[in-house]
Formats: C-alpha cells, sequence, structure tokens
C-alpha cells in the first residue's frame, strides 16, 4: 500500500500567527495547549508553528516526551545543546550511570551519585551557555504532561527555576494530550509548574481540513470524493485528522470500492491497531474490567453495583469493596487513560481506544 506524501499536510499559518502574537505583546512567557492524541497538535507545531517562530527571529527547540518519557531531562537538555550549542552537542553525554563528561571546556568528568542531580546540573551548564548567547528562544514541550510524573519532580523544579529568571528571552509552549493531568501540574500548589502558563483547549481540525483534503484527492483521482462522503467519514472516525488520512489513503489505492467500503476498511484497521492492543496487554486485569465498565456506560463506578461486578468478574465477589474500583481508578487516571468528570464518573482520554475497548470481547 502506498504511503501519503508528507505535502498532505493541512497548513494553518493563520493559528500560528496567533499563538506568536500572543507572546508579542509581553504579557506570558508561557501558554499550555491540550489536545487528545492524534488530533493534529504535534503536527501542527513541528510544521506550522516553529517555521512560523523561526521567521520572527526565534530560535526553537522542540521536544516531544512521550518518545523519553521515562528520561525527560536527557531529552530536555539534549534538545537545548543541539540549538544553543550544536558545535558542543556531540561533547554531551548525560548517563544515568552518574558520569557527566565534557559538559565544560576539555576532558572533564563529574562524577555523580545521583542522576537526577546530574540532570540538574546538566540544566545550569546548558542555560549557562545559552546565557551567553544573544538568541530569544520558542522552547515547545510536547506531551508536557510527563513533566508532572512524580519521578520528575525534582528536575521539573530545577527546569522552573531556569525558566523563571530567563522569560524575557525564552518563550515556552507547553503542549499536551491529558487535560486532567496538566491541570494538575498547572492548577495545584505543590506542583513544580502551578500556575506558570494559562491553558487552553487546541484548537481543532474541522471541515475545512476536510474540504481541502477532498479537494486534494480530486486533483489526482479519477474518481471523484464526494464532500458530503468525507465529512460523514470524518464523523465516524470521531474527527480524528490520523485516522481520516487512512481514509484518504485507502480511497486512493483503492476508489472504485466506494466510501462505504472504504470507512469500514479504516474503522478495521483502528480497531486492530496494535498500539491499543500492547496498551490493553499491559494493564492489570482489575484495570481492563473497570475500563470496559467506562466504554459500556456504567456510571457511579464507585456504587455498589459496579463494585460487585468487580468483584464477580474477578472472581472475589464475596470479598469486593470499594477498594478495589478505587485502586483501579486510580491506576488508570495515572497513566492518563481515564479522566474524571465528577465523583464516580470517568470517561477515556482518547475515544478511538474507548471504541476499541468496547469491540473486545
Amino acid at each position: 500500500m502506498k504511503k501519503i506524501l508528507p505535502d498532505w499536510h493541512y497548513a494553518r499559518p493563520e493559528l500560528a500567527k496567533k499563538y506568536l502574537a500572543l507572546f508579542a505583546l509581553g504579557l506570558v512567557s508561557a501558554r499550555c495547549l491540550f489536545a487528545r492524541r492524534r488530533m493534529g497538535k504535534t503536527e501542527f507545531l513541528e510544521k506550522d508553528f516553529i517555521p512560523a517562530a523561526k521567521n520572527e527571529g526565534y530560535a526553537t527547540v522542540y521536544v516531544n516526551l512521550w518518545k523519553l518519557e521515562v528520561d525527560p531531562a536527557t531529552a530536555i537538555i539534549t534538545q537545548l545543546y543541539k540549538t544553543i550549542a550544536p558545535k558542543r552537542f556531540e561533547k554531551i553525554k548525560v548517563k544515568v550511570s552518574g558520569k557527566l563528561p565534557g559538559i565544560a571546556e576539555g576532558s572533564i568528568e563529574t562524577e555523580l551519585h545521583s542522576h537526577k542531580t546530574v540532570s540538574g546540573l546538566a540544566l545550569m551548564q546548558v542555560m549557562d551557555v545559552f546565557d551567553k548567547t544573544k538568541l530569544t528562544l520558542m522552547f515547545v514541550i510536547d506531551e508536557a504532561q510527563v513533566l508532572a510524573y512524580a519521578e520528575n519532580s525534582s528536575f521539573a523544579h530545577a527546569l522552573r527555576a531556569e525558566l523563571d529568571s530567563r522569560k524575557d528571552r525564552i518563550k515556552v509552549i507547553f503542549a499536551g494530550s491529558s487535560e486532567t493531568t496538566l491541570r494538575r501540574m498547572f492548577g495545584i500548589p505543590s506542583e513544580p509548574f502551578y500556575n506558570w502558563a494559562p491553558m487552553e483547549p487546541f484548537v481543532l481540525l474541522g471541515n475545512e481540513f476536510v474540504a481541502a483534503m477532498v479537494q486534494r484527492v480530486n486533483k489526482i483521482c479519477k474518481f471523484p470524493m464526494s464532500l458530503d462522503d468525507a465529512l460523514a467519514a470524518f464523523s465516524a472516525l470521531k474527527y480524528t485528522p490520523e485516522f481520516f488520512r487512512r481514509y484518504i489513503e485507502y480511497y486512493l489505492n483503492n476508489p472504485e470500492r466506494g466510501s462505504a467500503g472504504i470507512l469500514q476498511e479504516a474503522k478495521q484497521s483502528v480497531l486492530h491497531d496494535d498500539r491499543f492492543k500492547k496498551q490493553w496487554q499491559s494493564l492489570l486485569v482489575a484495570d481492563q474490567f473497570v475500563l470496559k465498565m467506562i466504554a459500556g456506560g456504567v456510571r457511579d463506578l464507585h456504587g455498589k453495583s459496579a463494585v460487585q461486578q468487580l468483584g464477580k468478574a474477578l472472581g472475589v465477589e464475596d470479598s469486593a469493596n470499594k477498594n478495589m474500583a478505587q485502586n483501579a481508578l486510580r491506576r488508570l487516571t495515572e497513566k492518563n487513560i481515564i479522566t474524571r468528570i465528577e465523583h464516580g464518573i470517568y470517561q477515556f482520554e482518547d475515544e478511538a481506544f474507548e471504541d476499541w475497548v468496547k469491540h473486545q470481547d
């Protein structure tokens, strides 16, 4: 099957200008954008916002913490060095073992006992290098909710301290897929980034995106795609750009099958997504059953009926108690799989994963 070419990107220059204009006013130095996964947020940041920031004279740093969530400190420090001092980058090797060679000129090696201490020192070092430049930096941290994990608290405190003293020259876009975790990150006094960046929902792609994709399809395909069919497909695929592009890809390869058949194929590809299967298999049985209840529309997950259902599913009906459900809900919330709407009522962070769970026996 042919791959969709990179130029299928739907450019959003006006939205990029809007976000940059907010920084130009000088009232804030950071913003936080949130949206569910696969909604086009990362593509916008990389292909629209960052190029626009460069055109405005910013040096830019982009880091996606989802790719290195076990070690966000190394990810951030590495990307900072690549932009601020690329010639030094090859010398910098932050090791979990506690060795930090090449931070200063020459062959200095600092032996430390804690990787957290190493990370804090390395961050100070790269910021000292930045201070000696004349750069104005646009720092984009994607999947920023990783910084709110308890194990990253020390580095998050260090990062805020370094950014605090450089607000005039470093502007920050935090972006993430877990609204719940981000609200905790910026809204709870005990968190390192408390009250540090205003939050707003990322502007999602809509009908204008679908119309542009249809227009492009019809320029290269002998079987014109109907805008009404495409809009219906976009809706059926939960308004998710990544899945809609699969629909387009399948259509271009077999347009004679028609929209209905192509849409069914796209839905099946989502339901058989290996990422969902791996995520599911990593969960405890109790957590899996709680997800099934949420996907099945069960409300009041702290209630007697839900607790009894969970106990029966686990074969411990006689000893079922509220703690079993509460512990499962806590684990799932901490993993950003679900979010609490109100007491006892939860919803999936990822609607596509919810659909996948609904189809599991």
